[in-house]
């Protein structure tokens, strides 16, 4: 089936044993929140909320709440798009295997967005306040809309060159005038920005449109990371197997005809408004700031809408799957637009942008079997000159012929692989003072932070350490050292505490008992216990809370030639800094009502 609707798909979910219906009352304020983080932790399937308080739609939850169902949700539909990546990397595959790319032709016709006059998402019109006002956290701002379909077109008239993103929408609270206006949060390197600034210099009006529902191909086409001028309406059509109808009108920005609900109206281009807080990807608020907003013209709504939503918050949650999968269909692209790199993984437990791996190939001089990065430091710029991946914060790029068979996604021993053969005197690279992720607390100012590349090429420098020695005396500020992982030591220290002065003093704990080899980073850290407990407890603590240039240090610190290196561990300072943004809490009542529902039975008991 080629779902062209929520209804669709959730009926077709339903018939395969995929979802599950909840039909006693639940607030859209915590409550659905809280039973779809539990749910999506325990591997659940999708959840029907019919009959919420307070609204008229039914709301549905965790559609993508494993890379199974949703693949499949595009089981029809995957491998055609899989063959045509592959044609996209090597046309000449056509010729030599026809008969296995017979859907080409198909799949590039439904790729072309379809220009109609009417469609099933203008049947109703309703206002602002009679959606679903999802309200996910307990100090966000208001309720908004989080799995939004944001289509613009700046200055441009084909639907070809029509930008579709996921940027979060606010319905209510703060500043905006009930009903007529909403809040659209877009950030650093997002397509709808080059549109604004089109109809900036034009001067003409900004107009957008804001769909939710309709077929889940358009929700994951809507975090598509695609080049510049190359709309995600034609990866949806493929993804979605027909061609993606869109209401045209010089009246307004194009609706998509199959949405469960549409809204559009115009930018004020001369005005920001506060959005925010909101609780967000990285697992902390997203502080208040003026981000644009829009002048709200039409709100409607197909018959038998239903309304999707997610939860946000630290990964990895629902939309960690949006990663995968696009992993699995455009991971073999990365070469092509990347030579050299082999493979490229944003660390959805760190928060996706503060942490990118990369494998890498040495091959500038392959006849002198180089023992330290070269051409790795060339592919270091180049995927931070790219799109997204230019926000990433630590970039760890290694050489894929040390390990042919390294894995990108073993975070754990991709981690074990880089320090046995980091040299941290050479192989640490700094950009200062540059923008990182709008997110991103950790920097010294909004957007602004420090970047940094950590490259290892050669042959095991060090055998790591796998417990904490009885011979290491740390000074009296640190306490409750860990062994996180092989050759990663954390280390609770008070809070204010300097890290220079810290790392003066654990020179002296390593370097006089030689056992600096043993040890190749140390993590300082408010609370040991709970840094050491995981992997992901490590990642998220280190790289959410660590701006590079302020927060990193080590044993034997020097500075040659404008090059900083360390002759012993690296130090990076993972504490809780003044400026951060805070974490994110569940509502206590709200835990212990979905508490009480479990106790009481039903179909999400299991799960809950």
């Amino acid at each position: 089936m080629n779902h062209r609707s929520t209804r669709e798909a959730v009926e077709d979910l339903r018939k395969h044993g995929r979802l599950i219906e909840v039909s006693e009352p639940i607030s859209p304020h915590l409550e659905m929140a809280e039973i779809q983080r539990r749910v999506y932790e325990r591997g659940g399937p999708a959840i029907l909320f019919s009959n919420p308080t307070g609204c008229r739609f039914p709301m549905v939850s965790n559609l993508f709440g494993s890379l199974d169902q949703a693949r499949f949700l595009f089981r029809h539909t995957i491998d055609r798009v899989r063959r045509a990546i592959e044609l996209k990397i090597d046309p000449n595959a056509f010729f030599k295997n026809p008969w296995r790319y017979r859907s080409a032709p198909w799949t590039a016709f439904s790729m072309l967005p379809k220009s109609v006059r009417r469609g099933p998402c203008l049947d109703y019109t309703i206002s602002i306040s009679q959606l679903p006002q999802l309200h996910c956290w307990p100090d966000d701002g208001g309720s908004f809309v989080t799995l939004p379909q944001v289509l613009s077109m700046g200055t441009e008239t084909s639907l070809m060159k029509a930008n579709l993103g996921m940027y979060r929408i606010q319905l209510s609270g703060n500043e905006y005038e009930p009903d007529k206006e909403i809040g659209l949060h877009y950030q650093l390197h997002r397509g709808i920005g080059v549109h604004h600034s089109a109809a900036l210099a034009a001067n003409k009006p900004f107009q957008v449109a804001i769909s939710v529902g309709g077929s889940p191909a358009m929700t994951l086409s809507a975090v598509m990371p695609l080049p510049e001028g190359l709309s995600e309406l034609t990866f949806a059509g493929a993804l979605a197997g027909h061609r993606i109808r869109m209401i045209t009108s010089p009246d307004h920005a194009p609706l998509y005809a199959d949405a469960d609900f549409v809204i559009h109206g115009t930018i004020d281009t001369q005005k920001l408004k506060p959005e925010g807080p909101f609780g967000d990807h990285l697992g902390y608020y997203a502080k208040v700031h003026n981000f644009p907003y829009m002048k709200v013209q039409h709100v409607s709504h197909r018959k038998d809408a239903i309304w999707p939503f997610t939860v946000v918050g630290r990964p990895p949650q629902e939309d960690t799957t949006f990663g995968e999968l696009i992993h699995e269909l455009t991971g073999s692209i990365i070469p092509t637009v990347l030579p050299g790199v082999r493979g490229v993984h944003a660390v959805d437990a760190a928060g996706v942008h503060p942490l990118l791996l990369a494998i890498g190939s040495e091959r500038y001089t392959p006849y002198r079997n180089p023992l330290r990065p070269q051409e790795l430091l060339t592919q270091a710029n180049a995927i931070l000159g790219q799109g997204q991946l230019s926000l990433a914060k630590y970039l760890m790029i290694v050489n894929g012929n040390d390990d042919p068979d390294l894995d990108i996604h073993d975070c754990s021993r991709f981690l074990q692989h880089l320090l046995e053969r980091i040299d941290w005197t050479r192989d640490l690279h700094f950009q200062t003072r540059t923008t990182i992720d709008t997110l991103d607390y950790s920097g010294e100012g909004y957007n602004q932070g420090s970047k940094v590349v950590f490259a290892a090429s050669g042959p095991k420098r060090r055998s790591l350490a796998t417990g904490v020695s009885s011979a290491w005396r740390f000074p009296e500020s640190v306490v409750d050292p860990r062994i996180a992982m092989p050759g990663v030591l954390v280390l609770q220290a008070r809070k204010g505490s300097d890290l220079r002065e810290l790392s003066a003093t654990l020179e002296s704990t390593f370097t006089n008992l030689g056992d600096t080899e043993s040890i190749a980073m140390i993590v300082i850290v408010d609370d040991s216990e709970f840094a050491a407990r995981s992997i992901s407890n490590l990642l998220w603590v280190t790289f959410t809370r660590s701006n590079p240039a302020h927060d990193i240090d080590g044993v034997g610190a020097f500075t040659e030639h404008k090059h900083w290196g360390c002759r012993g561990p690296l130090v990076i300072d993972a504490r809780v800094k003044p400026h951060h943004a805070p974490p994110l809490i569940e509502d206590r009542e709200t835990s212990n009502k979905v508490d009480a529902m479990a106790a009481r039975g039903g179909p999400l008991a299991k799960y809950l």
